[in-house]
């Protein structure tokens, strides 16, 4: 099992040249691959905002997550928002606390290219 962060997630199912060869590697032997529904979000405000495009409607891309068998998207709930609380780091970036909350407390690799997150997470993969 292994969660992608928000690149991530996105490199892999729009731009896979975009990945390093050791994180396209991890997501192709992965059986499980988690997702952190917080990135819905910050591709949705990045879409929304124009500072992102994307081939197909959210609602589209979302539908195609679903249907992918090795995808599991996670809420983002009460106990995660307590996981990002309890996370020793001041990182202010809500999305990243989030992702690494879930990385942390499903005790799996993280892919990202993301140095900030690198640096607190052991963990990543890139």
């Amino acid at each position: 099992m292994i969660v992608l962060d928000t690149s991530a997630l996105l490199y892999w199912t729009l731009d896979p040249a975009q990945l390093s060869a050791k994180a396209e590697l991890k997501i192709s032997q992965a059986e499980r691959i988690v997702i952190n529904s917080i990135s819905i979000w910050e591709i949705g405000l990045k879409v929304k905002r124009g500072k992102l495009g994307i081939p197909l409607t959210m609602t589209e891309y979302v539908e195609r997550l679903q249907r992918l068998e090795a995808i599991e998207i996670r809420p983002v709930d009460v106990q995660a928002w307590l996981d990002n609380l309890d996370l020793a780091w001041e990182h202010r970036d809500p999305a990243d606390r989030m992702i690494v909350a879930l990385a942390a407390r499903l005790g799996c690799p993280l892919i990202t290219s993301d140095r900030v997150i690198a640096g607190y997470y052991p963990e990543t993969i890139w």
